[in-house]
Formats: structure tokens, sequence, C-alpha cells
């Protein structure tokens, strides 16, 4: 399912100059920076901890949905979609703003911004391709229950994990001061 993806080696990343001397004031931009990114890190560890309890056949589905009302984010959802959907989404048009927002002024500031800015970009194209292979996979498991179409979605949600964390923390540790520093925003 996931042969055909070229997924992008992490030792290729570029780094960015570290930026030294940066006020409160300019490193607030890259805290908010990882405060959004924290959002979909919880959601992608709830997500996937309600697929390990599903996957190893330690909660019914009546369990999974009481547990799940519990969630912050679903009575958010309910209101716009499901969860993963939901997610797929958040992380859809959070990466938009990146690519034309933040990430043309943040080219300008340099090559080595250049070079990270452009290396972010390329990371959301694998992660979008993820997330519609996520969303396709879990349209199938509804309309076809299966062990094989579960370990399907199960399959496209671990690369996805491992790829959107991976880019996560590359994004804040690359560009969270250069946001402050040089007062880019959306």
């Amino acid at each position: 399912m996931l042969l055909d993806i070229e997924f992008l080696d992490d030792a290729t990343r570029p780094k960015a100059p570290k930026l030294e001397g940066l006020t409160a004031a300019q490193r607030a931009p890259g805290e908010h920076l990882k405060m959004i990114h924290d959002h979909l890190r919880e959601n992608m560890q709830a997500i996937g901890e309600l697929i390990e309890r599903a996957s190893a056949g330690a909660a019914s589905v009546e369990e999974v949905a009481a547990q799940t009302a519990d969630l912050a984010i679903i009575s958010n959802y309910r209101r716009f979609g499901n969860l993963c959907g939901r997610h797929c989404q958040i992380v859809n048009t959070h990466h938009s703003i990146e690519d034309y927002a933040i990430f043309p002024e943040l080219s300008k500031q340099g090559e080595a911004f250049k070079k990270v800015a452009e290396r972010l970009q390329a990371e959301h194209v694998v992660v979008h391709e993820l997330l519609v292979r996520q969303i396709d996979a879990l349209n199938t498991l509804a309309r076809e229950q299966s062990t094989s179409r579960f370990e399907d979605a199960k399959e496209v949600y671990e690369a996805l994990g491992r790829v959107l964390l991976s880019h996560l923390g590359y994004e804040e540790e690359e560009i969270g001061d250069a946001l402050g520093y040089f007062g880019i925003g959306a």
C-alpha cells in the first residue's frame, strides 16, 4: 500500500543557522508553532492508542466510543466531521498556510533558510499523500470491515505518524526561532 511513496531521508535535511540573542517576544512565534504541533501530536497519539487497543482486541466498539467521547477534540469534531478526517484537514490547512505565507518569507532570509523551506515543502507533499491515503484507507475500512482493511489503515497511520512527527520536530528546530527573529507570521 505504501510501496510507491517516495519517503525522504531525514539525514539529507538541510540545517538553518542558529540565531542568537533572541528576546522572549522573538521566541513567541516559535513557541506558538510548537503549541500547534503539540495539538497535532496529541491527536496522533489519541488515534494511535485507539488503533492499538482495537488491534489487540482489547476494546469493543462500545468501549472505544465511550473513551473517545471524553476527548476534548471529539466534542469539537462532532460539529465538523470525524476524528481522523478532521485531523487530516487541520494538518493540510496548517501546511497550506506555511507553504503560501511562511516559507516564501523565510526563503528571502538567505540560502540556508531557502533550502530548509524547500525541504519542508517537499515533506508537506509526502505528508499530504499519506493523509489522502489515510482517508482512503479508513473509508475503505468503513465499507469493507475486515482484518486486511484494518491492517491497511493501520499501516498508513503508522507511516503518517513517523513522517509527521519527524517533520514537526525538524520544522520547530529549524524555523521556530527564525519566525520571530525575522518577524514572519501568517
